[in-house]
């Protein structure tokens, strides 16, 4: 497959650094005219940043979103792993209502969305999947946050597509809405993206958790970097690297090489504006 650049930098002054890199990569470009824009970030549970994606990158997203393609609609979309409460939890206890009440934009609770039923024999793990509808109808724009984790390894663009899966058939016999992807949880996450992969990431990195991505502690210094890439295998593999970790070490990682992107991508690092 044809290889995607990925850019990154550190991180100056936030507004600036976030829409240079969407200028450079070119976001407005990939976006087809007529579609929507998702943007998913990880809002896993009601906790804060860098546990979660912050509200005020969302917030600049947004606005760039805004000035650069102004007819495109915008919708924030997430799916909560929790049992205890619904993804309005989270989205306005981490101020993602307030900002959607301000911009006017619609905010949507992917656990409970209408559902396209998908198969593919191809996927062992995931044979039949099924999905929010309304992502056959967007553009996929996937915002997670720096995390290790004690399943996955890491918690990056890939496995943030799991906020996407309904906990209607994902459950399990566990207590977490997502429960079935903690059994071959590498096969798990890269069926899961064979099935739909982000059209476009923006990685942030501004923080890092660097043992675990509910708890624990956080990158220190903090790695102060943002990243982008329609390619999330290279966006993954970058901020693999960036936690110490090696991708082909990573069974998601090493399993989507070459099939849903490339993990050996150069990155073009850009000065801080």
């Amino acid at each position: 497959m044809s290889a995607e650049k990925l850019y990154a930098l550190n991180i100056c002054s936030l507004r600036e650094d976030l829409w240079a890199l969407l200028d450079t990569a070119d976001l407005p470009g990939r976006i087809p005219a007529g579609k929507a824009v998702l943007i998913k970030p990880n809002l896993v549970e009601a906790l804060e940043p860098p546990i979660t994606t912050p509200v005020i990158l969302i917030h600049w997203l947004v606005e760039y979103l805004e000035n650069r393609v102004p007819q495109t609609n915008i919708i924030i979309g997430e799916g909560t792993g929790s049992l205890e409460y619904n993804t309005h939890h989270p989205f306005q206890m981490l101020g993602y209502t307030k900002l959607c009440a301000e911009k006017k934009i619609p905010l949507l609770d992917l656990n409970t969305e209408d559902l396209t039923r998908k198969e593919d024999p191809d996927c062992k793990r995931w044979p039949v999947m099924h999905l929010p509808s309304i992502l056959d109808e967007v553009f996929l724009l996937s915002v997670p946050v720096l995390k290790v984790h004690t399943l996955a390894k890491v918690t990056l663009t890939m496995k943030n597509m799991m906020g996407c899966a309904p906990p209607s058939h994902f459950r399990g016999n566990g207590g977490w809405g997502k429960s079935a992807f903690h059994e071959r949880m590498q096969e798990s996450i890269f069926d899961l993206n064979r099935y739909r992969t982000p059209d476009f990431t923006l990685l942030d990195a501004s923080v890092g958790m660097a043992e675990a991505h509910l708890w624990g502690n956080h990158c220190d210094p903090p790695v102060n970097k943002l990243a982008v890439s329609a390619d999330p295998v290279a966006i993954d593999s970058y901020g693999a690297s960036l936690l110490g970790c090696n991708w082909r070490d990573i069974g998601h990682i090493k399993m989507a090489d070459t099939l849903l992107g490339n993990a050996e991508t150069v990155v073009q690092r850009l000065s801080a504006i």
